[in-house]
């Protein structure tokens, strides 16, 4: 049996939509999605919300690369962002 890597995933699909919730220091959430807005081309949403996390940002993205970007280089390394977990699509 053969392992799968990134590259053979993003050849089977035409992109991606990812979920990507956002936990940030007391205070600055909106300011947070308000740069990720400025930042992101492919956020779909970006928004404040309350819960376990306080902020949601919806991607459509053509490859786990570009994801991998953007939330490793741009959401990740936001001074007041603590904390992200990412979900994908199924369909």
């Amino acid at each position: 049996m053969s392992r799968f890597n990134l590259e053979d995933i993003d050849r089977c699909l035409p992109g991606l939509r990812a979920y990507i919730f956002i936990r940030t220091k007391p205070g600055t959430s909106e300011n947070v999605v308000k740069r990720i807005r400025e930042s992101v081309s492919e956020s779909i949403l970006a928004d404040s919300i309350y819960g376990r996390f306080d902020a949601i940002v919806v991607v459509d993205v053509p490859s786990f690369e570009r994801l991998n970007e953007i939330v490793y280089k741009v959401i990740a390394s936001d001074p007041d962002i603590v904390h992200t977990e990412t979900s994908l699509t199924l369909s």
